[in-house]
């Protein structure tokens, strides 16, 4: 599949993948990562089945730019056996954990992105140890705890250039709407004035570095 099927293809083609991405959300990650690969790399924190991957995805393609997708492919707790959000299809007899991993690839595989996705199997925060490329966007949708959510945002909130993006997803400012976790990371960045919002879309909150920082 390229960019250049029509819409409707494209439609049947992104609600079929696994996932909790909304259309406007995606269409709107899609328009940052196609603006902001023209700067650098981007970076993904928390794939799952990779709907959010070939949303930015397509939007790169073909642009010399690449997207790096980190995911520990073990799910969150809310998608595990017994949970609201469990897929049995993914369960994994071995670890007793979802395995999500099999899935992404396939998806990508599907949308001709083995050329444009960079999967990494790890956890955010040890593959941001070492890491030195700056970053033209970065999309956090990782762990929904406190502590996840804190460290996707601390660990990475440096490595993004000056005029680049910062994507969060789940910002419900009403508690009763979802959790606290990517809310307070997105009241976080705009406290440290570090960081303007450009635009939102339901749940995905996009902001732009205001100052540049040494990774």
């Amino acid at each position: 599949m390229s960019k250049n099927n029509n819409i409707q293809e494209f439609l049947s083609f992104i609600n079929a993948l696994k996932g909790f991405m909304d259309h406007e959300e995606g269409m709107c990650l899609n328009k940052y990562a196609s603006k902001s690969s023209e700067y650098g790399p981007i970076l993904e924190i928390g794939s799952y089945c990779g709907k959010s991957t070939v949303y930015m995805g397509l939007g790169i393609k073909g642009k010399n730019s690449c997207i790096y997708s980190i995911d520990h492919h073990m799910g969150s707790e809310e998608n595990q056996v017994g949970w609201e959000y469990h897929d049995a299809e993914l369960f994994d007899k071995e670890t007793g954990k979802i395995n999500s991993f099999p899935e992404f690839m396939r998806n990508l595989r599907k949308a001709d992105l083995l050329d444009t996705v960079i999967p990494i199997v790890s956890d955010s925060s040890l593959v941001s140890r070492d890491w030195k490329i700056p970053l033209s966007m970065v999309f956090i949708d990782g762990g929904h705890t406190m502590e996840a959510a804190f460290n996707d945002f601390n660990n990475w909130k440096d490595k993004i250039i000056k005029g680049g993006i910062l994507a969060i997803h789940d910002v419900f400012p009403n508690p009763d709407d979802g959790g606290r976790p990517p809310f307070e990371i997105y009241r976080k960045a705009l406290s440290e004035n570090n960081f303007k919002e450009v635009e939102a879309v339901k749940s995905l909150r996009i902001l732009e570095k205001l100052n540049e920082t040494i990774i």
